[in-house]
């Protein structure tokens, strides 16, 4: 049997490295980010104590810049247009170049049992700046740069109810059904005043389903912990006619409580996503699998508050045809714990 007194400096081996290239990538590149981050924070994964709130504001951030076929890099990335107006693809229509995204949210939890809690997520801020070449024709083979053509607004708010079905001393499992709403706008217009690309819209315009598990082990209680978590969103038809591919989510990774303030994670993200389709036709360019590395840490000034920051790291990246994928990514935050006439602690 493995000693603790060998799985303790191995795991502080792997986490406290994370956190040294999280700070590095932070400090070497500024800010980054995925406004689609997909990871564990430790702040809104599990339940909240009943009769208590946790609320949680993060930021996030994400550049889109490496062109792709397959596997492959490649220099130029030409992608179809979705022709709402008139109900067709239009095979490359244009040439990307980058799309910069920003997304701001509000996570509110409640506990209404010990059991069970509600949990309402809001990304009251969608920005996307993009940039590609647009009007390609033979005589104007190059086509015109625009960068106006990004979108920002209110997202599609989501609803989950999270059930407790076990609890042990080392063990934590948590299961989650829920609905995203189509609280967010997806018939913005471009600058030819067609209707936008549907993947930069703030919303998809669908009312889809959410099912989601967390589980926890204490390796060793109140030190060191893994988790898992796996997620699946079934996404449903809009009103145009768009249908946007099932995600998939998992994750896997290791947390280390190194201070009694201070937690350090390295965790392993992946996610897989079918081709949209348009119609009834796949629609070439979306869809495919990411795997990020995603160094973490979190600060615990107080018992009821929580200060976090992760960085996601691509090491696997695969699209459907060609299209560009994420470089690297960011996202940090606050989460709050509180009562309804507590003071908040």
């Amino acid at each position: 049997m493995i000693s603790r007194r060998l799985i303790i400096p191995l795991a502080s081996s792997l986490v406290v490295g994370s956190g040294i290239f999280l700070f590095w990538v932070a400090t070497g590149f500024a800010s980054c980010g995925g406004s689609n981050c997909f990871l564990v924070t430790g702040t809104q994964e599990g339940l909240s104590p009943q009769g208590q709130f946790i609320a949680d504001l993060s930021f996030r951030h994400v550049d889109i810049d490496r062109g792709q076929r397959g596997t492959q890099h490649i220099d130029q990335v030409f992608t179809p247009k979705v022709n709402f107006e008139e109900n067709l693809i239009e095979p490359n229509h244009h040439r990307e170049v980058a799309t910069l995204n920003n997304l701001a949210q509000f996570d509110l939890s409640y506990g209404v049992t010990a059991d069970f809690t509600v949990q309402l997520a809001v990304p009251f801020f969608n920005q996307r700046v993009h940039e590609h070449y647009d009007g390609i024709s033979a005589s104007n083979p190059e086509g015109t740069f625009f960068r106006s053509d990004g979108t920002d607004g209110f997202g599609d708010v989501r609803v989950i109810g999270k059930y407790n079905l076990l609890t042990t001393t080392k063990h934590l499992l948590v299961g989650g059904l829920g609905m995203k709403f189509p609280t967010g706008e997806y018939n913005l217009r471009d600058s030819f005043g067609a209707i936008n690309e549907p993947t930069l819209m703030p919303g998809t315009g669908s009312l889809d389903g959410l099912a989601s598990m967390f589980y926890s082990y204490q390796i060793f209680p109140h030190q060191l912990d893994a988790f898992f978590s796996g997620s699946q969103q079934l996404n449903t038809k809009n009103s145009r006619g768009y249908l946007f591919g099932d995600i998939t989510l998992l994750n896997a990774g290791l947390g280390y409580q190194i201070l009694p303030y201070l937690n350090l994670s390295g965790q392993v993200n992946a996610r897989y996503r079918p081709h949209d389709k348009f119609l009834g036709q796949s629609v070439d360019g979306t869809g495919g699998e990411w795997v990020n590395l995603t160094p973490g840490i979190r600060l615990q000034p107080n018992p009821t508050t929580q200060l976090y920051a992760f960085g996601q790291i691509p090491v696997y990246q695969r699209v459907n045809e060609s299209n560009l994928v994420p470089s690297w990514g960011i996202i940090f935050g606050i989460s709050k714990t509180f009562g309804l006439g507590s003071g908040g602690g």
